[in-house]
């Protein structure tokens, strides 16, 4: 069985990780503005990773002590195409037992107290993964 540590990429390769280095450098400002309110476990005390390789996807933000992935979504994710790899996408992590949530970056940038309480909120009603 595999440890904590062990799954906290779910078998994510060598250019993924170049790949989340990359977008960290080119971070939205609504990624930005949600960053300072998730990182140093200041979210209810949670450890959020920004641009995380998981699998073949680079999350923007993932809480794996409660297997938690937040996607904040610009205006490209309004085409029906980019809406089907997102579907797609959620349904793969979904599989592997990640819960996705997404947000418009309008809303962090309109209100990013309020989505850091439904961050929260949500993270609370899930589950801690097994730490074995």
């Amino acid at each position: 069985m595999n440890s904590f540590k062990d799954n906290l990429h779910q078998g994510a390769e060598g250019k993924l990780f170049e790949y989340g280095r990359a977008l960290r450098q080119l971070k939205t400002k609504a990624e930005e503005k949600l960053w300072e309110r998730l990182r140093n476990r200041k979210a209810n005390g949670l450890k959020f990773r920004r641009q995380h390789p998981l699998d073949k996807f680079v999350a923007d933000f993932y809480c794996h002590e409660k297997r938690l992935v937040i996607e904040l979504d610009g205006g490209m994710h309004e085409s029906k195409m980019q809406k089907e790899k997102d579907r797609v996408r959620t349904e793969i992590l979904d599989k592997l037992a990640i819960t996705v949530v997404r947000f418009k970056n309008e809303e962090v940038l309109k209100d990013s107290i309020g989505v850091t309480k439904e961050i929260i909120r949500i993270a609370g009603s899930l589950p801690f993964a097994n730490k074995r």
